[in-house]
């Protein structure tokens, strides 16, 4: 049996690898916006289209890939990933990989959509209701989604890491909607080269959050009690330093939680196209991790 399940694990890796080939890139603050913003995705091959918020503001759809043998009467665990791009550029279609292979995996795979800076001219902190939005809709939506709320794994890549995070604390931030807050935490988080402190002097952009650079800073808002934690940072990262997992690794240590974070020496920001041997090992990092938490199906 393990034998297949390496077997299709390859098998996913393969199907997904082209998209996986480098993680997304935080732009440069300092440079102006594309003329031209990327097109928001309505549909993605693959993948059935939900709204988890509709209303005045701009709809917020969400990609889910279902796995084989998938029925309404499923409770499978879940993989949610948020892609990255300093809550300025991007769209779903970055994270889709990660959601193809946890469908490819047995998980419901999501990608969701958030507000962004290029598309919908708006701070960080509409970024970070939006996620902690869509988590909330999908446990609501649980039973109709065939998976189990209690076994959902949030994930994100650079500034999506900084919203995985904030789907798992309690403390509602400025700018989000109480009534919207997660109803419990995921079961586990996989960040890669994270923003976890927006904090002055030492985060991540602070003018990006005016007055409420500490409040939305993961770091200086974690509650005592947080999900088990798998992070990837390179070490040569000039775009969002390795010293923000170190804080955040030793924070959650320090209270007794699990966070278990891989160096990749060499690897900048986008760890993974500088080392491209780190793109397997962070998958076969995952599954070994995703393991231990009692979270494969």
């Amino acid at each position: 049996m393990r034998a297949a399940y390496f077997k299709n694990l390859l098998a996913a890796l393969a199907l997904t690898g082209a998209t996986l080939t480098a993680q997304e890139k935080l732009p440069d603050e300092r440079a102006p916006l594309a003329a031209q913003p990327p097109a928001t995705p309505t549909s993605l091959p693959g993948a059935e289209t939900h709204f988890y918020r509709t209303g005045a503001s701009a709809p917020m759809r969400l990609f889910v890939f279902k796995p084989a043998g998938w029925t309404a009467h499923d409770r499978r665990p879940a993989l949610i990933h948020f892609f990255g791009g300093g809550w300025t550029t991007g769209t779903p279609a970055n994270s889709v990989g990660w959601a193809k292979i946890a469908a490819q995996l047995g998980f419901v795979g999501i990608a969701p959509d958030y507000r962004t800076k290029s598309r919908h001219d708006t701070s960080p902190l509409a970024s970070v209701s939006d996620a902690r939005a869509a988590l909330h809709w999908i446990q609501v939506h649980a039973s109709e989604l065939g998976l189990d709320p209690k076994k959902i794994v949030v994930g994100g890549n650079s500034a999506g890491g900084h919203l995985a995070l904030w789907t798992a604390i309690t403390r509602n931030p400025p700018g989000s909607d109480e009534a919207e807050a997660p109803l419990h935490k995921p079961a586990a988080l996989f960040i890669t080269s994270a923003v976890s402190d927006t904090s002055t002097p030492t985060g991540y952009t602070p003018k990006r959050f005016g007055v409420d650079t500490l409040a939305l800073s993961p770091v200086h808002q974690l509650d005592a009690k947080m999900p088990p934690i798998l992070a990837f940072h390179g070490d040569v990262d000039t775009t969002v330093p390795l010293a923000q997992s170190l804080a955040l690794r030793d924070k959650l240590i320090a209270a007794g939680n699990t966070c278990e974070l891989h160096i990749v020496h060499g690897g900048g920001h986008n760890y993974g196209g500088d080392r491209p041997e780190w793109q397997e090992k962070t998958r076969a990092l995952l599954d070994d991790f995703l393991r231990r938490q009692h979270l494969l199906p």
